[in-house]
């Protein structure tokens, strides 16, 4: 008889770092499921946890997913969930993959913002950065005045287009990456706007209306 065996690993760090980085993003409706009666009625599914914006008093316009889009550069939001710095959401988030307690723009973050993204290359040609041009290119407003600030894994820096904690991208044409990005926040809550800045065009979604 031949003998099944385990793979060293899938049964290591890979895929507890993977699944941690799922399950934070989910939050509590993670693997949850409806009663199954005893007559073999199918389980009903929990509503999937995208965000966690009605903690801070935000009521959402729109529903997540949202997609933006300018001259070949798709981006859509999946999930964002914001945590106290201080937590333990972030401190496992920060021994996985190494982010600071601070950056260059924020000295003192309230706020650590987890976000699931997807970026899709739609031009005729390759395009490359970070997790700062995203920054710029694509920023959070959840305050007129205040702004986010993205966070670097140090322990990833030498990975491109990591799935688990992204900051350099390489996209060739048609390509896409769905991955998981963070950033700092050190201001209040008001309302929640997406911005596109690419090429010549100015996109934006209000997920939370002002």
């Amino acid at each position: 008889m031949t003998k099944l065996k385990i793979s060293k690993t899938l049964a290591g760090k890979t895929v507890v770092k993977a699944f941690l980085a799922v399950a934070l993003l989910a939050g509590p409706a993670a693997g949850s499921v409806g009663d199954v009666s005893a007559a073999g009625v199918k389980a009903t599914a929990a509503p999937v946890m995208t965000d966690n914006l009605a903690k801070f008093g935000l009521k959402k316009a729109m529903d997540l997913p949202v997609t933006l889009e300018s001259e070949g550069l798709s981006y859509t939001l999946h999930k964002i969930m914001i945590y106290d710095f201080k937590s333990p959401e972030v401190k496992k988030l920060q021994k996985l993959y190494g982010f600071q307690d601070f950056t260059s723009i924020i000295d003192r973050p309230k706020y650590f913002i987890w976000t699931k993204v997807t970026l899709e290359n739609k031009t005729n040609r390759k395009m490359h950065g970070g997790g700062n041009d995203i920054n710029i290119i694509i920023p959070f407003t959840f305050k007129t005045g205040q702004m986010t600030d993205a966070l670097w894994p140090e322990k990833l820096a030498s990975k491109t287009n990591s799935k688990e904690a992204l900051w350099t991208y390489d996209l060739k044409p048609g390509e896409k990456i769905t991955s998981y990005l963070a950033y700092a926040y050190a201001g209040d809550f008001d309302y929640f706007a997406i911005r596109l800045f690419y090429g010549k065009n100015f996109v934006e979604k209000y997920v939370v209306s002002e």
